[in-house]
């Protein structure tokens, strides 16, 4: 089940919510309690000045790591559509019947690919990694007889262009796995939810307070929003489109992926 930051929006909303409210708490409950002084608000300055410097740096080492993540997904995507493309052409070194079973099996699986990395719904990710599953049986079961009966350099090319086939889509599926880890979301709201109920304590008092009050809650919440989207393989507006996978796919059957329908999806 996927947790609130798979959804960009819902961050965003929750996140603003969350972060406006402690502000105002800072502003009329704690302040209410305890008066500043001179020596106290000299004080409050530098602690409010190293918290907002803590946030930042948390913050950009947060997108720091989404976009390192991101980066990887393409690049294996790149590698997956590479891996395909060339045990598609060293099929033509297996025997004549092996490669006429092959190449169909390829085209099916290159298919499913695709669907995998377009797909949002639960549902349509599980079929297609159910048909993954049972496409990479169909390839080794095909590429095995060849290799069994013509142990050699030759065929051993093939076998070693389908093992690159196989790992690839493990590769990809492992790094879309690969998340910021919920502990680092947290430790990301603790201290933007502090930072916040500091800056309320410290606003000062009046209407032009009160109206500047919100603006570090919304660019702290579009921040983490920003971050959330490249983060999120699947419901972001940023994502990874299988252009590598579709250009191949285009290449070898031009009717196998329709470009307008993919961009509808």
């Amino acid at each position: 089940m996927n947790n609130i930051t798979h959804y960009p929006l819902l961050v965003f909303i929750i996140a603003f919510i969350a972060l406006w409210l402690a502000a105002l708490l800072g502003r009329f409950a704690l302040r209410g309690r305890h008066k500043q002084d001179k020596e106290v608000r000299d004080d409050f300055g530098i602690i409010l000045a190293g918290a907002l410097t803590l946030l930042g740096l948390i913050i950009g080492f947060s997108f720091s790591m989404a976009t390192d993540r991101y980066n990887e997904r393409k690049n294996l995507e790149e590698s997956e559509a590479n891996a395909i493309g060339t045990e598609y052409v060293r099929a033509d070194l297996l025997p004549s019947a092996e490669a006429a079973k092959l190449r169909p099996l390829l085209k099916s699986y290159l298919e499913q690919r695709i669907a995998f990395y377009m797909a949002r719904d639960e549902q349509e990710i599980q079929q297609a990694r159910t048909r993954t599953g049972q496409l990479q049986a169909g390839l080794w079961a095909a590429i095995l007889p060849a290799a069994n009966a013509q142990p050699n350099a030759i065929t051993a090319l093939a076998v070693s262009g389908m093992n690159d086939v196989l790992n690839s889509q493990g590769y990809a599926q492992a790094m879309f796995w690969n998340r910021i880890p919920l502990a680092a979301w947290s430790l990301i709201c603790a201290i933007a939810f502090g930072c916040n109920l500091l800056v309320g304590y410290g606003s000062r008092s009046g209407t032009a307070g009160s109206r500047l009050l919100p603006i570090l809650p919304l660019l702290v919440a579009i921040a983490l929003m920003f971050i959330a989207d490249i983060d999120a393989p699947r419901h972001g507006i940023i994502r990874v489109k299988p252009q590598n996978l579709m250009s191949l796919a285009e290449s070898l059957s031009p009717h196998l992926v329709k470009p307008e329908s993919a961009n509808e999806r």
